[in-house]
C-alpha cells in the first residue's frame, strides 16, 4: 500500500498495481480495497487485462485515516479525498468505478471532474439517487455506536452493525460517516459519461437497476445474482467491469 497526504492532510493509503490506462476503484461503506476489489478478482481481472489499478482505502477504512468527528467527513470529503488522489499521481484521465457508498462518491464525482471519462455504479439501484428520499442515517450511526448489539431493533442498521464487527471496522468512525450523510441526496440526472449499473438480483438496499439507469443519460445496466453484500462474489460483477471499461479505450 502506498500513502498520501489528503487536501486536509489527513493520510490514506491506496493500492497501485498494474500497467496501461488507469482505473480507480472506490469501495463500500465498513469494506475496503482489498474485501471489495482484490478478494473479488477485480482487481486480478484489470491487471490481466492491462490495466493500472488504484483503490484507495477511503478515510474511516481500511489502513487510512479514521477520524471520529463527523465534521471530518463533511463537505463531499470522501469526493475531494479521489480527486486529490488524481492530483497526487498527475492522473489526466481515469475510468471510475464504485460499490455502494463508493458508488455515491463517484456519482457526486463524475459530473464536476472532468478527469472523469466512464463510470461505472455498482451495488445502487432504483433505491436511490435522483428525487428518491435520502436514507436515515441516525439508526445505523446509533446502532454502530452502542454497548449491545441486542439493543438494536432496526433491521438495516443491524445488518451494518453485524458486517462491522465482522470485518472489524472501526465502528466509531463509521459511525461518523453515517451522521455526516443525514439527508444528503446525490442528482445522477448530471452524469454525462458513459455508465454502467450493477447490482444484485435481491439487492432490496440498492432496488432496480433499470430504474437508475432511466435516469441517467444514456446508462447501461446489469443484474447480477445475489444481495447487497453478496453480488460482488457473481464472476458476472468483475468481468462486466473489466469488459465495460476496457470499452473505453
Amino acid at each position: 500500500m502506498e500513502r498520501f497526504k489528503t487536501f486536509d492532510d489527513l493520510e490514506l493509503a491506496y493500492l497501485d498495481a498494474g500497467e496501461g490506462e488507469p482505473v480507480i476503484l472506490l469501495h463500500g461503506f465498513g469494506a475496503d480495497h482489498y474485501t471489495n476489489w482484490v478478494a473479488t478478482g477485480v482487481v486480478g481481472g484489470l491487471i490481466d487485462a492491462q490495466r493500472r489499478v488504484i483503490a484507495p482505502d477511503a478515510r474511516g477504512h481500511g489502513a487510512s485515516s479514521k477520524p471520529h468527528d463527523p465534521n471530518a467527513y463533511a463537505n463531499d470529503a470522501m469526493v475531494r479525498d479521489v480527486q486529490s488522489l488524481f492530483d497526487h499521481l498527475a492522473l489526466d484521465h481515469v475510468d471510475l468505478v464504485g460499490y455502494s457508498m463508493g458508488s455515491i462518491v463517484a456519482a457526486r464525482l463524475a459530473p464536476r471532474e472532468p478527469r472523469v471519462r466512464s463510470l461505472v455504479l455498482g451495488g445502487v439501484g432504483g433505491e436511490w439517487g435522483g428525487e428518491q428520499r435520502p436514507l436515515d442515517t441516525v439508526p445505523i450511526a446509533d446502532a454502530l455506536e452502542t454497548d449491545d448489539p441486542e439493543d438494536i431493533k432496526n433491521p438495516l442498521a443491524a445488518a451494518f452493525r453485524s458486517f462491522a464487527d465482522r470485518t472489524g471496522a472501526d465502528r466509531f468512525a463509521l459511525a461518523a460517516i453515517q451522521r455526516s450523510r443525514q439527508g444528503e441526496t446525490t442528482d445522477v440526472g448530471a452524469i454525462s459519461v458513459p455508465t454502467l449499473i450493477l447490482a444484485g438480483d435481491t439487492d432490496q438496499l440498492a432496488g432496480s437497476t433499470e430504474e437508475l439507469a432511466r435516469r441517467i443519460p444514456g446508462a447501461t445496466f446489469r443484474t447480477l445474482r445475489g444481495n447487497h453484500l453478496s453480488a460482488v462474489g457473481d464472476p458476472q460483477f468483475s468481468q462486466s467491469i473489466v469488459t465495460f471499461v476496457n470499452s473505453m479505450t
